[in-house]
């Protein structure tokens, strides 16, 4: 019995260990970001780093308020990922419930297809992308931003595993009640999986927020850039500052950060499955 007990406890602290090294080494970027950010003295770039600050203070954070409009930016990003991630939700569940609990001829063909398009990066689409928008005049407008990124596969894949786990029983027994399938869909469906529908909001959301490749090719006119592309400004007005340039980082990342954090059950939730 003590053997096993030594065992276990062995194996358990060696797992334990094994998390604490991976926590560390995704916590440290952002920890040493963040120690430049509010430090004024030291060396930034000293071999080991400094993990502690050094003269704490928050003048590199007035700085970047003051040098960029950050509520503008801010208000730009908010608005861009609201209207992304609501979008996307409507589109990507309308697109997998056909997918999942109808018939039709094709619909493995279709789903195929769908799938197909992952092995793709987002960048073999720009040119496609930027030559649609600009036929379309959707060029410089927050629409030309949202439009190719509301459906992905990835969305429609994650809905789809969704719709899969509700009961049959259940949507079988609407449709006897003479329930047509978008009162199925909007009235039955939807509310079962909303932990589903909270993992795809909370993965677009961090997504939409962070994209500033394709917002800094659609808009040109600085003021309407999101908070993603508008930081980049610090890179040329303050190139030799990197203690400026860390204080934007972390003021563009702490909003989604949080975000997250209150988020993180309903992400959970949905990870392990909606509907029991």
């Amino acid at each position: 019995m003590k053997t096993f007990s030594y065992r276990r406890l062995s194996r358990m602290l060696f797992q334990y260990a094994i998390l604490l090294a991976l926590a560390a080494l995704c916590v440290f970027p952002f920890w040493w970001t963040l120690v430049v950010a509010v430090s004024t003295q030291g060396n930034i770039f000293a071999f080991p780093p400094s993990f502690l600050p050094q003269a704490i203070s928050l003048d590199n954070f007035i700085e970047v308020f003051r040098v960029i409009p950050m509520l503008a930016f801010y208000k730009n990003s908010l608005l861009i990922t609201i209207a992304t991630v609501c979008w996307k939700l409507l589109l990507c569940s309308l697109a997998a419930y056909p997918l999942s609990r109808m018939r039709f001829s094709g619909s493995k063909l279709v789903f195929g297809l769908i799938l197909a398009t992952m092995i793709l990066p987002s960048e073999v689409n720009f040119l496609v992308n930027f030559i649609t928008m600009t036929k379309i005049g959707l060029v410089n407008t927050y629409t030309g931003v949202i439009l190719p990124n509301l459906v992905t596969a990835v969305s429609i894949l994650l809905l789809k595993q969704a719709f899969d786990e509700v009961p049959q029983d259940l949507i079988d027994a609407a449709r006897v009640d003479g329930a047509n399938e978008l009162r199925i869909f909007w009235n039955i469906v939807l509310p079962l999986i909303r932990p589903w529908l909270a993992t795809v909001a909370i993965l677009t959301a961090v997504e939409a927020w962070n994209d500033y490749i394709w917002p800094s090719l659609v808009i040109s006119k600085p003021e309407d850039f999101p908070l993603s592309a508008g930081i980049l400004y610090l890179r040329g007005t303050y190139g030799s500052s990197t203690r400026v340039i860390a204080a934007g980082t972390i003021l563009t990342v702490a909003p989604i950060l949080v975000a997250f954090l209150f988020t993180q059950r309903f992400f959970m939730r949905g990870m392990d499955g909606a509907v029991k």
